[in-house]
């Protein structure tokens, strides 16, 4: 298929006929909403745009939304630039099983419903994810991300950005972060290999009960607190630590910081309720058909 390619100037919807299996946002300001769906066509409405225009392209399956001088390798380093006078409103729709790759500088990025590989990197956008099943890389300066009943693997790095997990049920969670804090309410189906790491931020972890898994939680200075009597806490001075085994220990949970507490806490069985209301990060309905033209630019 040969390359089409718009440039948008203004809010439009576009629609797109041929097959997207790869999906590139990338923005300065303003929200990235993408949204999988069993239709066949992808769509695209941009509800609002401020300052230069988004160039849109489709070229053997990949769908790209994004500012040219705004490239995706080392995209981490652009978080000192203040001359981003720019601000747009994306929304997408693509099927499911599509591959997406989002960066933001200082948008809000929210991925609902997709099963294929997502990536985001943020600078101080947040990010939140709803309902993912395939796997999900993040990676942010200072925005947060929220993952809620995401079943993928996980994985989040950050400079100062918070991690907030609920009901995950996925089976892999490693996360790192220099002074975020990270939330992790877990609800997973079978044996779970959790990770995490800080410097100083705090980290507090929800587990079903009765669990089964193989915990070693330790802290070099900060303070700990643990729900279940099967696991022993040793250290009086300085480090603490808290090890031992829940049930047949087939999952393995490890949490690892410098400064910050660490708490373990206990999820009643059969629990549903999320640990936040989500209600204001509720997916975001796709855009409306219009046929993708280039006569409407």
């Amino acid at each position: 298929m040969s390359e089409s390619e718009w440039s948008v100037a203004e809010p439009q919807k576009l629609v797109f006929d041929d097959p997207v299996t790869t999906l590139h946002v990338r923005i300065v300001n303003g929200t990235v909403n993408v949204v999988g769906t069993d239709e066949g066509s992808a769509r695209l409405e941009v509800s609002d745009l401020e300052g230069p225009p988004l160039r849109v392209s489709q070229e053997h399956g990949v769908l790209s939304v994004v500012y040219d001088d705004l490239p995706w390798k080392g995209f981490l380093k652009w978080f000192d630039r203040k001359d981003f006078r720019r601000s747009a409103v994306v929304t997408l729709a693509v099927p499911t099983g599509t591959r997406v790759e989002v960066g933001v500088v200082g948008a809000a990025a929210v991925v609902s419903g997709m099963a294929g590989r997502t990536e985001v990197k943020g600078v101080t956008g947040d990010t939140t994810l709803v309902g993912v099943t395939g796997p999900v890389r993040t990676s942010t300066v200072s925005g947060s991300v929220e993952a809620q009943a995401v079943t993928g693997d996980l994985r989040f790095q950050s400079v100062s950005g918070d991690l907030t997990v609920v009901e995950g049920s996925g089976s892999f969670v490693k996360a790192d972060t220099v002074s975020g804090s990270m939330i992790v309410d877990l609800d997973p189906a079978g044996p779970t290999d959790v990770a995490l790491s800080s410097v100083s931020g705090e980290i507090a972890i929800r587990i079903p009960h009765p669990a089964d898994t193989e915990v070693e939680a330790n802290t070099a200075s900060g303070a700990v607190s643990n729900a279940f009597d099967g696991l022993r806490v040793s250290g009086q001075w300085g480090a603490h630590k808290i090890t031992g085994r829940l049930g047949a220990g087939s999952g393995k949970l490890r949490a690892t910081t410098v400064s910050g507490s660490i708490a373990l806490l206990r999820r009643p069985p059969g629990e549903d309720e999320p640990l936040d209301d989500p209600s204001d990060t509720e997916p975001h309905d796709a855009p409306q058909d219009r046929p993708a033209d280039k006569k409407v630019l």
